[in-house]
């Protein structure tokens, strides 16, 4: 589980968003920063991406991805499993501690360093300390309200926000129409 972090994405009615809270959390007990920006936007505005965990190792992933997104010409499921084969299997790229949500407006998927790579069932995926209360919010906004990727991306990191300490309300958005 990684503090001090909240990333949700939104796949709905061919839009996809992600969002994050700007919190920086520095062990348990220490908000260092509150503006941090936690989501961005790859491969020439095509590709979401948003981490959880160690800035310094997820810009290293970023970098990554990016590199195999551009091998793969853009396409998402190849560049997240070379990705993912490369993050297990190389000696130092293991030994990074963050997780990576990423989409396109087609695909949302999770990476991990151990090699997972999940792609949700339901066109909502969340990662960070904050993952589960966020992941909830979206659901039920999902099912029992009209609003678009955008607005529950928004209101389902206000939700986790109100209960996880390691989360904050400076939420930074980005979307793919």
């Amino acid at each position: 589980m990684f503090h001090g972090t909240t990333v949700i994405a939104v796949k709905k009615d061919g839009r996809v968003a992600i969002a994050g809270d700007g919190q920086v959390t520095l062990g348990q007990n220490i908000v260092m920063k509150n503006q941090a920006r936690k989501v961005r936007t790859l491969h020439n505005g095509e590709v979401l991406a948003g981490f959880a965990g160690s800035v310094a190792d997820a810009i290293t992933l970023f970098d990554k991805f990016e590199e195999q997104l551009k091998a793969a010409s853009g396409n998402l499921t190849r560049s997240v499993i070379e990705v993912a084969k490369e993050w297990r299997t190389d000696r130092v790229l293991r030994k990074l501690e963050a997780l990576l949500l990423v989409a396109d407006r087609e695909k949302i998927y999770l990476v991990s360093g151990n090699g997972e790579i999940i792609e949700p069932d339901d066109d909502v995926a969340a990662i960070g300390s904050g993952g589960p209360y966020a992941l909830a919010a979206a659901r039920a906004l999902m099912k029992h309200s009209q609003l678009g990727s955008r607005e529950v991306a928004e209101e389902s990191l206000l939700v986790a926000a109100s209960i996880c300490v390691y989360t904050n309300t400076n939420i930074t958005v980005e979307e793919l129409r």
